[in-house]
């Protein structure tokens, strides 16, 4: 070996080394496959990092977030300081790659030299961590069901609507909790509600806070006469085009089939508003099978 290579190979040497233990963000990497969008995944990331604090006393920080491909968050307890880098990339309309890295602040440069290489205590524990992660997150799978029905229409309807606004996660609570206002105000004015089947509104959609302003209407006939109401309000929504998909499950998670719209729209080019309209074609208050509840949301083109 001439002399040129030798230092061509050191150079090599000495640059991956520099970069695995002082560039590289984690210490260990752990790598799954989810049948869900990367919105469900994100959702669920920061729903376990809150059940993880209360049930195993650690605390998690948000360091980063970025839409929902990408999650960096710190965890204490007691001396243990962790990093959790979490990467979502869609694969197709279904399958997400999720791509978790581990970094111990107190162990670093120890677990690098050992972790990729052999079972360590460190690996282990992670492993299992993520392991447990996943399981919960299919078993939230398996409680819904989407399908994308492809570029759509909807229909103009006349509403009563009541103006909101919640955080994502707890939209169907804040609808179910403003639903005697509308529907008592309705009764005593005897307006009819045609076929009993809402709508959600959704005028704004904050992805980096995951906050919803939306409304909560009911189709009526358009020339219904109403008395004035300080919350109550009436308005014609105007049809117009868009990607649509049909969620079958509770309406508390029917934000995922948003998510999923949002990764088939960035896997086809297709520039959606952060706008969505939800049509609820059962009435959970009549109990059943939740995977039979049938929702139509559609999303508009930008």
């Amino acid at each position: 070996m001439n002399n040129k290579l030798k230092l061509l190979l050191a150079v090599v040497i000495l640059s991956f080394l520099g970069w695995y233990f002082l560039l590289k963000q984690s210490d260990y990497t752990i790598t799954f496959k989810v049948n869900a969008a990367t919105g469900t995944i994100s959702q669920g990331i920061m729903e376990w990092s809150t059940t993880q604090s209360k049930s195993q006393n650690e605390l998690y920080t948000l360091l980063e977030k970025r839409n929902y491909g990408f999650i960096k968050q710190q965890m204490k307890k007691g001396n243990q300081v962790m990093e959790y880098t979490w990467n979502m990339e869609s694969i197709n309309d279904s399958i997400t790659n999720v791509i978790v890295g581990v970094k111990d602040l107190n162990h670093s440069f120890y677990n690098r030299l050992t972790a990729p290489f052999i079972p360590t205590k460190f690996r282990t524990e992670q492993i299992e961590k993520i392991k447990s992660f996943k399981i919960g997150l299919e078993d939230h799978i398996d409680d819904f069901k989407i399908r994308i029905d492809g570029e759509k229409s909807s229909e103009e309807i006349y509403v009563a609507y009541i103006s909101l606004k919640s955080v994502m996660q707890e939209k169907a609570q804040t609808m179910i909790g403003y639903d005697p206002e509308i529907v008592g105000y309705l009764d005593r004015n005897k307006i009819k509600i045609i076929g009993h089947r809402p709508y959600l509104e959704v005028t704004d959609w904050d992805q980096e806070e995951e906050t919803v302003s939306f409304n909560y209407c009911f189709p009526i006939p358009k020339n219904t006469k109403y008395v004035q109401d300080d919350n109550v309000k009436f308005k014609t929504i105007p049809a117009f085009k868009g990607l649509q998909a049909t969620y079958f499950g509770n309406y508390r998670t029917s934000d995922r089939a948003w998510f999923t719209l949002l990764d088939y729209a960035k896997k086809n080019n297709i520039k959606l508003q952060k706008k969505v309209l939800e049509h609820f074609l059962a009435n959970p208050f009549n109990g059943g099978n939740e995977l039979e509840w049938e929702t139509k949301i559609i999303i508009p083109f930008d």
